[in-house]
């Protein structure tokens, strides 16, 4: 296999990642990259606590991401990326690091944020970084679970 799905989810790793997600893919292993939470062991643990044995968990910064996708694209097992938010995706960007598609799932309500699905809320800024990606060939859809059709980013207002 490989990575089988990109997911920027504030909630990271929970439920219907796991379940939802993880079942119907298969999946072996999660990724999470974020810098914040790869320099936290007791967090790191708090997510553990939350998934099955039987799913590995890995914790990795934005740098090292680059270096450790290649292991990630080789492994037989399907897994899954887990990015907490936009800005990570741009920041992997940057590095190079460039996945074929990016779900967008469970973006939350804060400040300045706009409803553009009933569980994807961005900023304009936020619109505009995914327009750089999709136009870099990344293709951008919303999701919450694999049942319900893919939205297209052109349909995010």
């Amino acid at each position: 296999m490989t990575v089988a799905l990109v997911r920027v989810d504030d909630r990271l790793v929970h439920g219907q990642v796991v379940v939802g997600w993880g079942r119907p893919l298969r999946a072996a292993f999660i990724v999470v990259i974020d810098d914040a939470l790869a320099a936290s062991d007791w967090e790191q643990e708090l997510y553990r606590l939350g998934a099955p044995p039987d799913l590995a968990l890995e914790f990795t910064t934005v740098a090292e991401a680059a270096a450790r996708r290649a292991g990630w694209e080789a492994d037989p097992r399907a897994g899954i990326v887990l990015l907490g938010d936009i800005r990570t995706a741009t920041a992997l960007a940057a590095t190079g690091v460039r996945f074929p598609r990016l779900n967008l799932g469970g973006i939350h309500h804060r400040p300045g944020r706009a409803e553009r699905l009933p569980y994807v809320f961005l900023t304009d800024d936020e619109i505009v970084d995914l327009r750089t990606l999709a136009q870099a060939g990344v293709e951008v859809t919303a999701q919450d679970v694999p049942a319900t059709r893919p939205v297209p980013l052109a349909e995010l207002r």
